[in-house]
């Protein structure tokens, strides 16, 4: 087995939640990793420095199948993280090239997650996740101040209609939903306070949004435990949100939410999200391209 002091091993490029490789958010791909352990893969990604390199090797368990079952890592420059939306897409489509399109099915560290990947009148691949089963749960007062004075927000500046609460469909999320579009685009928090206020709490990303409509959503994502100040495109975070609406009643038992995150960035990406009636969990769609290995 490959150990970190070996070379670096073959990583593909791709844009996640855009169709421009100038938007979306960046991820590696590493379609076989089976001979690297998990310093080597650590290291890969540190190398990288995308928000998120995914690993995948074959999944031992389903020996018979033609290819489309696949054990999947996800490591941040500074540490691995049990799911992500925005790799899962790329990696989804990355194999689609290569296989073709269908039904492709993810182990992770999360749980299972089937993804299927289609291609548009244009040719253009889109991947639909489905998450492992969400929760929601409350989450006290004190614990809301401490972030938003990491945030340098007050309470007065959330939207009282969404209460924030912690989202998992995946990895844990905090939600906080700002009353104003000019809130949300001001984004200046303490990089190392807001780290370890969600290390303590085992939280991968603040998923800070602003209700445009019922229906429409902008969002931002810091993301400091992985060593990234902001995520341009947060899949795993996007599905989060779907389950915390449906909780609220905000949204379903069907619903087609529409997430733009990353324009304050310069990188917009396009999320959609949908509820079923019938089934608790969340499918989050988007379409990924090739892009140059620096974004």
């Amino acid at each position: 087995m490959a150990t970190s002091a070996d070379p670096i091993a073959p990583v593909l490029h791709y844009a996640a939640f855009t169709t421009d490789p100038a938007g979306g958010n960046m991820a590696g791909v590493v379609l076989d990793a089976a001979g690297l352990d998990e310093a080597a893969m650590l290291a890969v990604a540190e190398e990288v420095g995308h928000p998120e390199t995914a690993f995948l090797s074959a999944a031992p368990e389903h020996p018979a199948e033609t290819g489309r079952t696949f054990t999947v890592r996800y490591f941040s420059p500074k540490m691995e993280v049990p799911f992500c939306g925005h790799a899962t897409v790329a990696s989804a489509v990355a194999l689609a090239e290569r296989i073709g399109p269908g039904g492709l099915v993810f182990e992770t560290q999360a749980g299972t997650v089937p993804v299927e990947v289609t291609a548009d009148d244009d040719g253009v691949l889109w991947a639909t996740l489905t998450s492992v089963e969400p929760y929601v749960e409350p989450v006290g007062d004190l614990d809301v101040a401490q972030a938003l004075d990491a945030l340098n927000w007050r309470l007065d500046e959330l939207d009282p209609g969404l209460p924030p609460r912690i989202a998992f469909a995946g990895s844990r999320h905090l939600v906080l939903a700002a009353a104003t579009r000019e809130r949300l685009a001001d984004l200046d928090y303490d990089f190392s306070g807001l780290a370890q206020y969600m290390t303590d709490r085992d939280l991968i990303t603040l998923q800070l949004v602003w209700r445009e409509s019922a229906d429409v959503f902008q969002v931002r994502d810091p993301f400091p435990v992985g060593g990234i100040v902001e995520d341009p495109a947060t899949g795993a975070a996007a599905a989060a949100l779907g389950a915390y609406l449906r909780d609220l009643g905000e949204a379903g038992p069907a619903a087609v939410l529409t997430l733009h995150q990353g324009v304050d960035m310069g990188r917009p990406g396009l999320l959609r999200v949908e509820l079923r009636d019938g089934d608790t969990r969340v499918r989050v769609s988007g379409a990924a391209v090739r892009a140059p290995a620096g974004g």
